[in-house]
């Protein structure tokens, strides 16, 4: 495996449960820092929800790896945020010599 170009500025962010006032809970977003990533996108495809159509693309997100329990660590249902962008983590392997990297397997999802 080639090293890979940790070129892109992502923000690493964690679901945050918050009350809504009224019993129930909202889910935030909580920016745990900003790590440097090697975004590779896959093949699209487009599904039609009950009101509107959403494009899905995956994209395989490279970054330095971090011990376990570290809050640089992503795990499967955070998600980076690029900008306007956001990635949602379904699943998180390590790559690389000696695992120095770890791949998350990634999901965009955009609305028209």
């Amino acid at each position: 495996m080639t090293a890979p170009q940790l070129n892109r500025s992502l923000v690493l962010e964690a679901p945050l449960k918050v009350a809504d006032g009224a019993g129930g809970y909202t889910r935030d977003w909580e920016p745990l820092g900003v790590v440097w990533a090697e975004v590779k996108a896959g093949s699209g495809r487009e599904k039609a929800e009950t009101a509107a159509t959403f494009s899905r693309v995956p994209y395989r997100i490279t970054v330095r790896a971090a011990p376990y329990g570290a809050p640089s660590r992503p795990v499967a249902g955070q998600r980076f945020r690029d900008g306007a962008r956001v990635f949602e983590i379904y699943a998180v392997a390590e790559a690389g010599v000696q695992a120095a990297y770890l791949t998350c397997h990634a999901q965009e999802e955009v609305a028209p």
